[in-house]
């Protein structure tokens, strides 16, 4: 699909952009130059509705809401997508020269929707936990009490606080111990740690007037410190049984569709906690604006699975060794763990920031929202049409969609982004990495810029910037001079400042044709295949930063007794037998740098090498270790190789099981042999030997 067949609206702000339609129409393949109007929104609004029809593309996100509007009463529209040019690029000090900029990102109006992708379901019914000090957590479970099922745990001392007259809603005490789950299913835990049940408690305040220290108030809460141990209080409350001395510490646990977490220190310490679960600390403030967003949390909710995970490849763990955690250590919300060989990723915890995909050697884990297909389909659109338009040295601006404000700030007040800056939305910049930043290079940009907001999990820029410099070192080792992938804050006054400061790097002479694909590897090799036929220093062999997901592996031969352990652990496939013959053989291409085979090996004779072979060979299998073979001593047939049985004959020597004569030198026999020789030699026959 294409901007043919379809209407293009644009506007030049009151004249603030030098827009050609001349020049567009070229670029996109229009059959006619669009006229460009000055004042769409004011004036020239009965010509836009007159023209309204079909499939719309309006240039500009200002208005969208007025001309939308306009739009759905003529009710003659099929489609409408609004494209910002003005902040991202009509706006700026290079703004003459950002018509293929303009171009490339209309352009993106032209494409299909993404798929679909599956949902994740919520459902919560307003069963709402207000946990933490006494005064907070009762005065706000007063303010919802009314459109929310409210429970209300206090923490802590309670002492001088005093409980609502009427009973309105459930109150408990005691110590939160475990917080699980998400909005509609959290599962809370906690110990009772004082002797009066507020739940059984009747308030009649007997136990006040019985005690005979005072260790008890109206926030029916007994100060230990204080109690002397009369139990008169226990004698007063009787029947009602509210005060038991021997039941505190008692654990209960409860289900909540909501928390609000008063605590000064949240019970949950994630950089992304569980929708549903509120924590606004001890400001006034916060905790009013958590409170005001509570009522909208009931219902049933949708939002997309942002993942895929295709276990087979997954190089977490094989046989309780473990190899690449890469995944577990990125999340910021807890929704990743291990299971066994592989791992578990909870949908409904999961916020779709995408730093596991990045970070998966494998691509076992792989984004979909949207897939590196679509993604990839938009990549290629931008990259391609920008060239078309006579763009040069493009530089691929990946930023989340809270980050249009950041952009239109500097065009409204610096000098905005520069002409060659191309804007691409993605849904969190994390979940963006090495594969589809090559792809981009192979597909003619310069450079693949991120623009940070600044409140990224800080595990998410440490991935990015490890990603970067495995992905410049590839690059640059074959002769593309120059940086070319780089993370900016927007948070930083002068960002833009940076970006028109950041030289182009050195691209492709030529464009790639190549589809990106759902599989991580398969992409990146495609890159960089293309990056090494037109590279200007062209490599055999690239070596990599440690963690980087290509390398070899070195096997110590005087070490290895061939036990062929390695290979069944490999999840990819890199580690080989040999049908006929004691070789172990290595596909590099294939190799995740995961480390399950190194560990596996029980002579620690395999050691790894980060390093991207470009060759033929990487992709063929190799001989990494090979030794002789031991033959039965009294048939000649096949046994094993001579390192195994020797290690075995030396470790065996000295064991009571093989002192009798010629025990030990059975062991050198096949099986058949050994049988007919301890037949032929009965009388030295052991049971231990059979």
């Amino acid at each position: 699909m294409s901007l043919a067949g379809k209407t293009l609206h644009l506007c030049s702000c009151n004249g603030t952009m030098p827009l050609d339609g001349e020049a567009l129409a070229r670029s996109l393949d229009l059959a006619a130059a669009p006229p460009v109007r000055t004042m769409l929104c004011q004036k020239e609004l009965g010509v836009f509705a007159d023209q309204v029809a079909g499939d719309v593309v309006v240039a500009c996100t200002q208005e969208a809401r007025l001309l939308g509007d306009l739009a759905e009463e003529r009710g003659k529209t099929r489609t409408i997508r609004f494209v910002n040019i003005r902040e991202t690029a009509g706006w700026s000090a290079q703004a003459k020269a950002a018509m293929p900029k303009i171009a490339a990102l209309l352009a993106l109006a032209g494409l299909p929707e993404p798929e679909p992708v599956p949902s994740v379901s919520y459902r919560s019914g307003g069963q709402l936990l207000v946990v933490g000090p006494a005064d907070a957590a009762l005065h706000w479970a007063g303010v919802v009490a009314a459109q929310l099922s409210v429970t209300v745990l206090i923490t802590g001392r309670a002492a001088g606080t005093e409980l609502p007259a009427t009973r309105d809603f459930p109150v408990f005490s005691g110590e939160v111990t475990a917080v699980t789950g998400w909005l509609g299913a959290f599962d809370v835990t906690w110990k009772q740690a004082n002797p009066i049940d507020l739940d059984l408690c009747t308030r009649c305040n007997a136990c006040i007037r019985a005690c005979p220290e005072k260790a008890i108030d109206w926030s029916y809460q007994i100060d230990l410190d204080r109690c002397r141990s009369h139990r008169a209080c226990v004698a007063a409350c009787g029947a009602t049984a509210a005060i038991d001395f021997a039941r505190t510490d008692v654990v209960r646990s409860e289900r909540f569709d909501l928390v609000l977490d008063l605590s000064r220190v949240p019970i949950l310490r994630l950089h992304e906690p569980p929708q549903g679960y509120f924590a606004p600390g001890a400001d006034a403030v916060a905790q009013a604006s958590a409170v005001a967003g509570l009522a909208a949390m009931v219902g049933e909710f949708e939002k997309p699975k942002y993942f895929a995970y295709k276990a087979s490849i997954c190089a977490h763990s094989r046989s309780q060794k473990t190899g690449c955690r890469q995944c577990i250590d990125v999340c910021s919300t807890g929704a990743i763990r291990a299971d066994g060989d592989h791992v578990v990723v909870e949908p409904h915890l999961c916020m779709g920031c995408g730093g596991c995909t990045t970070v998966c050697p494998s691509g076992a884990l792989s984004y979909t929202y949207p897939s590196v297909p679509d993604f990839g389909r938009r990549l290629r659109t931008v990259l391609a049409t920008y060239a078309k338009a006579g763009g040069r040295d493009a530089c691929l601006l990946l930023h989340a969609a809270r980050a249009g404000e950041s952009m239109s700030r500097l065009a409204r007040r610096g000098p905005g982004l520069p002409a060659r800056v191309i804007p691409l939305e993605v849904h969190h910049v994390a979940s963006v990495g090495l594969d589809v930043w090559l792809a981009a290079l192979a597909h003619g940009a310069s450079q693949v810029a991120v623009l940070a907001l600044g409140d990224e999990a800080p595990e998410y820029r440490e991935a990015l910037e490890r990603q970067m410099r495995i992905a410049d070192t590839i690059a640059q080792a074959l002769g593309y001079q120059g940086q070319h992938f780089r993370v900016f804050d927007a948070a930083a006054t002068d960002f833009g400042a940076e970006l028109a400061a950041w030289p182009a790097a050195l691209g492709v002479r030529a464009a790639a044709t190549f589809a990106l694909t759902a599989d991580k590897r398969t992409t990146a090799a495609l890159a960089i295949e293309h990056l090494l036929q037109h590279a200007p220093v062209p490599q055999r062999e690239i070596p990599l930063p440690a963690g980087a997901p290509f390398g070899t592996i070195a096997v110590d031969g005087d070490a290895c007794t061939m036990c062929l352990a390695c290979v069944g652990a490999c999840p990819e496939g890199a580690l080989l037998d040999h049908a006929e013959m004691p070789q172990l053989r290595f596909i590099e291409a294939k190799c995740v740098q995961c480390g399950i085979c190194r560990e596996t090996c029980p002579e620690r004779a395999i050691t790894l090498s980060p390093r991207l072979a470009l060759g033929r060979e990487a992709k063929e299998p190799r001989v990494v270790n090979e030794a002789a073979v031991f033959h039965c001593v009294s048939c000649g047939k096949p046994m094993g190789t001579e390192k195994l049985i020797g290690t075995m004959l030396a470790k065996l020597a000295g064991h009571s099981m093989f002192a009798a004569p010629g025990a030990l030198e059975r062991l050198k026999m096949c099986a058949d042999c050994r049988v007919v020789d301890l037949i032929k030699n009965e009388k030295s026959v052991d049971i231990r030997d059979v």
